[in-house]
């Protein structure tokens, strides 16, 4: 596994893991079967692991922890702080306040069972709190020796400019893949003009891009894409030349289409690292094989002419799960 650079001092590599799905969102889960993909995907060279706080809520935090347990080797875990949740229900309100900043810090050490974070993330920016306040209390953190990185989550480029010049940001992380590009217009280059990393997260558009999901299908109870915009059927039948195009570039390269859109993502530049999540270890293996492609400028340039020809249709989010976003 190749490795890549967060800001200036944290090394990782090329993808991550992102665990959200092991526990929720996506449908049933099995923790025996996760902890299978947890372990195979560090035995294949993954360092980098993303969870939060409100996944389960608690229960993916708790998992890592199971699974750190079990391993030698240092791997680096980002986790988050800010949105809350009233137990299993998907409403949330968002807390930043300097009081709750430590106290889910603190409480996200002990499921973890580690004595530092290494990378702990705003998930979601409150309004009521101004980031100046936020980021001065996670320089307290930093200062005290329980966490090692700070970093944000889909905030706008002011936000982040705000932030950085409180205390160094070493990451940003929002979604980014073929059909979510909001952030080339101002994130990435402010992210680029401050040396702070981008982590992409959904980089295969929640499962979208891997040609398995068409306009007939039927989610299995507990998951959320059944309500969200993109996932219905108009907009899944008005998105299906993004698909198209990459079924045709995944051909001639022989390779999956998961693997040709995560490998457009790590092609958009050095200091982006995806963290496609999965608790399937054929899609685990079948995603990481991924850094081994190499795009031609002529397949990149296609792909800009598809995709200006044919932006997204449907929100990423519902209204409630844009709570935070781009603030």
């Amino acid at each position: 596994m190749d490795m890549r650079h967060l800001g200036p001092n944290l090394t990782v590599s090329a993808q991550g893991l992102g665990c959200m799905g092991m526990s929720e969102f996506y449908g049933s889960h099995n923790d025996t079967e996760s902890l299978r993909v947890l372990h195979r995907a560090a035995d294949l060279g993954v360092t980098f692991f993303d969870t939060a706080d409100m996944y389960g809520p608690h229960h993916n935090e708790t998992l890592l922890g199971q699974f750190l347990k079990e391993r030698t080797e240092r791997l680096t875990i980002a986790t988050k702080f800010g949105i809350v949740r009233d137990g299993n229900s998907y409403a949330r309100t968002l807390d930043n306040s300097p009081a709750y900043v430590r106290a889910a810090c603190e409480a996200s050490l002990r499921r973890l069972g580690i004595d530092k974070i290494d990378l702990y993330y705003v998930h979601r920016v409150d309004a009521a709190q101004p980031i100046e306040l936020v980021m001065e209390a996670l320089a307290q953190l930093v200062e005290e020796g329980k966490i090692d990185h700070i970093g944000l989550c889909e905030v706008n480029a002011e936000t982040l400019k705000r932030a950085h010049a409180v205390h160094p940001v070493t990451a940003l992380q929002t979604e980014y893949s073929l059909w979510t590009r909001d952030v080339e217009r101002e994130i990435l280059p402010t992210c680029r003009a401050l040396n702070i990393g981008f982590v992409a997260y959904s980089p295969l558009g929640r499962g979208y891009l891997t040609g398995h999901w068409g306009t007939q299908t039927v989610f299995e109870t507990g998951d959320f894409r059944a309500a969200l915009p993109r996932f219905q059927e108009e907009n899944m039948r008005k998105n299906q030349p993004i698909l198209d195009m990459i079924h045709k570039h995944a051909q001639a390269l022989d390779c999956r289409p998961a693997q040709f859109a995560l490998a457009w993502v790590m092609a958009q530049g050095e200091d982006i690292v995806p963290i496609p999540g999965t608790k399937r270890q054929t899609y685990l293996e079948e995603n990481l094989k991924a850094s081994a492609l190499v795009l031609s400028q002529a397949i990149l340039e296609d792909v800009e002419t598809v995709l200006a020809q044919n932006p997204p249709h449907g929100d990423r989010y519902t209204a409630e799960g844009m709570k935070g976003v781009n603030r």
